[in-house]
């Protein structure tokens, strides 16, 4: 089981809510993502309790998904907005968000800039999110519901990857939780990303080495690592079977700033990398 805030009597209904919110969206999460429950239970049997640093989610910036259609569900939360991010590489805008208490995750939520693809990329986008019920956003539950449309062709998902591997990710896997983040600094027997990720490595599991194993350093605030994701048979339109890559687990390590208080953001460079652990091209 996950280590999540339990209600004890004493939280308010707003814990117990992003309780709820997070423990449906694990159960989601590690359907799609077994290696989780493998790495989180290998922690746990080492005595560690295990603290979710983060979790992030993936959207186009078309149609009822937009990020500020989304964003909603978490300041229903009593989450706050913390500062944007851009990567223009991958054409894409994020938001971070800080939890109403420290022992509950951020979250940090992307969207595709549509825009910068090309028409015929755009046009396959379109007709996903032109399937989606506007209705079934307007419920929290719509960040784990998965693909809210019929299965694009592998044609068309090439097509997607060729421009954006985020877009051709999201065309077959939907809106759910991209990745849960293990909270090194709530480890006791691992001091640093590097010690985790050979211990994650140990269980026969890949590692994501784009920019390096570890991403990030004490000086800019933040370490981060994380494994390759995990893959799945999905079926296309025209019934073809791929083996797809899903979701990943991530490691982040935090440091105190100048004032001594624990850095609470994201480090775009680093994130930049990260998304690739869903990149098949670099999954052989």
């Amino acid at each position: 089981m996950p280590s999540f805030p339990t209600d004890t009597g004493h939280h308010n209904n707003m814990t117990m809510d992003i309780t709820r919110f997070f423990s449906r969206l694990w159960d989601d999460y590690i359907a799609m993502t077994p290696q989780a429950s493998r790495i989180h239970d290998a922690f746990v049997a080492e005595g560690e309790h295990i603290v979710n640093d983060h979790v992030a989610f993936r959207t186009f910036d078309r149609g009822p998904l937009s990020l500020a259609r989304l964003e909603p569900h978490l300041l229903a939360l009593g989450y706050t907005p913390l500062e944007p991010y851009e990567f223009r590489e991958k054409k894409l805008r994020a938001w971070g968000y800080l939890p109403p208490a420290s022992d509950q995750p951020r979250v940090f939520l992307s969207e595709l800039k549509c825009d910068e693809l090309s028409d015929e990329a755009q046009a396959i986008i379109d007709g996903l999110v032109a399937q989606v019920d506007p209705a079934r956003v307007a419920h929290p539950e719509v960040m784990w519901a998965g693909r809210l449309w019929e299965a694009p062709s592998f044609e068309a998902y090439r097509t997607l990857m060729a421009e954006s591997e985020y877009a051709a990710w999201l065309s077959i896997i939907g809106l759910r939780a991209n990745h849960f983040t293990i909270s090194v600094n709530g480890l006791t027997r691992y001091p640093g990303v590097e010690q985790v990720l050979d211990r994650v490595e140990a269980l026969g599991i890949g590692i994501n080495a784009a920019g390096g194993r570890v991403k990030g350093s004490p000086e800019v605030l933040l370490e981060q690592g994380s494994t390759l994701a995990d893959r799945m048979p999905f079926t296309f339109a025209g019934g073809r079977v791929e083996e797809i890559p899903t979701c990943y687990y991530e490691f982040a390590r935090r440091y105190l700033d100048a004032e001594g208080r624990l850095y609470q953001g994201f480090v775009a460079a680093s994130a930049d990398r990260i998304f690739e652990s869903t990149d098949i091209r670099r999954q052989g």
